[in-house]
């Protein structure tokens, strides 16, 4: 979908849902990361997130679209267009728009860690880098570490 695209696809939806022209610009912003799409209220217009057309499909981006249209359409009538507003979340519930974007990130990934055991005190210490036994003591007693190996895992979000 190009940007002559989504500006057709949010005037429609503008009339089909809302009853009312959308008469100003939405386009496609590469720079959005955490965020489906926004409206900005000195120009009016919209942008959107091109990722979530490409990994959760055009219902979802429909769903932003609906979203983003309740602050536009509001904050032009003089009415409460913020998220915590009655007024917004009447008008998005009968839309029915996305509340929130669902999560774009991709699975986690499985991080190995080194595992050491304090000679002392027997206390367990886990680290993603393997780290000098003879530079660092333990914490708590300040004996000297063992490597045990490299057998536990860990969970972390793939950028």
């Amino acid at each position: 979908m190009n940007q002559k695209e989504l500006q057709q696809l949010v005037e429609e939806t503008s009339l089909t849902h809302f009853k009312k022209p959308f008469n100003h610009r939405a386009y496609f912003n590469t720079r959005l990361k955490t965020t489906g799409g926004r409206y900005h209220l000195v120009s009016h217009d919209l942008d959107f997130n091109p990722k979530v057309l490409e990994k959760l499909g055009e219902d979802t981006l429909i769903g932003i679209i609906k979203h983003e249209l309740c602050h536009y359409h509001l904050h032009l009538e003089g009415k409460g267009s913020q998220h915590k507003d009655q007024d917004f979340k009447e008008l998005l519930k009968e839309v029915e728009g996305l509340r929130f974007v669902p999560a774009m990130s991709e699975q986690k990934k499985a991080v190995r860690l080194w595992k050491y055991k304090c000679k002392k005190c027997g206390s367990v210490a886990q680290r993603q880098r393997r780290f000098s036994t003879a530079k660092y003591v333990c914490a708590r007693c300040k004996g000297k570490f063992e490597l045990i190996g490299r057998d536990a895992y860990k969970k972390t979000a793939v950028d």
